[in-house]
């Protein structure tokens, strides 16, 4: 069975309906999302109809529960945030409201005798960073049951979002894989006197894994396919000027950088690495 993985869409429908396109000639059998399909892009509603009618299993990201539930503080928190969350909301109905914050957390199944697990960024919460320069230790803990995961089993596999950037590494036997972002791919170690042409970032991030689903024996080959699909930014971009975060959004489909680095460059420093010396 060929599988697709899609993640973090974040209201963008040019580089969805790409990516769908791209899907639909590979002839797979079955789609999952992971998350964060609302939030940024002005068209979350048509992403969300596309994810639900395309997509056999969908889960829950953090910026879908965000700015899906009732926020009882609004009015304690800065008001751009206010602003964030009220015009976000303005985009999607009740009904996507509720289907949005209840979604399930977790999918796992059995690939080729390896048990695959599936969330939107860790084990036990949406919204944590794991990065692929992370700790053994913090990378372990990602194949770890949790209350949130289908059954308490170790995973052999998992697979994730959350922080756009495509990768695969292998400890203890285990396979750990983020499958980037398709509306939303940035990169954050970046230089301009040694970084490649912005769109070998820019494009639509997505992967396939094959295998013999649903068999607990070690029977036959799996693999793991990662695609980028080059979309159209400047079409995505036509009907931005209805986002309060026109700007924002625009330089980052655009450079294929994250708007605010100061917040990326924290989750490098707890791990002693200086993003803007690099």
């Amino acid at each position: 069975m060929k599988i697709a993985i899609i993640s973090d869409i974040h209201g963008n429908l040019e580089a969805l309906k790409a990516t769908l396109q791209d899907i639909e000639k590979r002839n797979v059998d079955k789609i999952i999302c992971l998350g964060d399909i609302i939030a940024k892009g002005v068209h979350p509603r048509e992403c969300l109809e596309l994810v639900k009618n395309k997509c056999n299993i969908v889960l829950q990201g953090n910026t879908d529960y965000y700015f899906s539930m009732e926020h009882n503080n609004l009015k304690e928190l800065p008001i751009q945030e206010q602003k964030r969350i009220e015009w976000n909301q303005s985009l999607i109905t009740e009904e996507d409201r509720k289907y949005l914050l209840n979604i399930p957390f977790c999918y796992e199944f059995y690939l080729s005798g390896s048990l695959v697990r599936l969330f939107h960024a860790t084990p036990k919460v949406n919204n944590e960073v794991v990065l692929n320069v992370d700790s053994i230790e913090t990378k372990f803990n990602m194949f770890l049951p949790s209350e949130k995961t289908c059954t308490q089993n170790v995973a052999d596999i998992v697979i994730y979002g959350h922080i756009h950037h495509p990768y695969l590494d292998k400890i203890y036997n285990k396979t750990l894989i983020n499958v980037g972002s398709v509306g939303n791919s940035f990169d954050v170690i970046r230089n301009d006197s040694k970084d490649s042409n912005v769109l070998e970032t820019t494009k639509s991030n997505y992967m396939i894994i094959e295998g013999e689903y649903d068999s607990q024996e070690y029977i036959s080959d799996i693999s793991f396919q990662f695609i980028r699909v080059p979309y159209s930014i400047e079409k995505e971009l036509e009907d931005e000027g209805l986002n309060i975060e026109k700007d924002n959004y625009s330089f980052e489909l655009k450079e294929g950088k994250y708007r605010d680095m100061t917040k990326i460059n924290e989750n490098f420093r707890r791990l002693g690495i200086d993003v803007d010396k690099i």
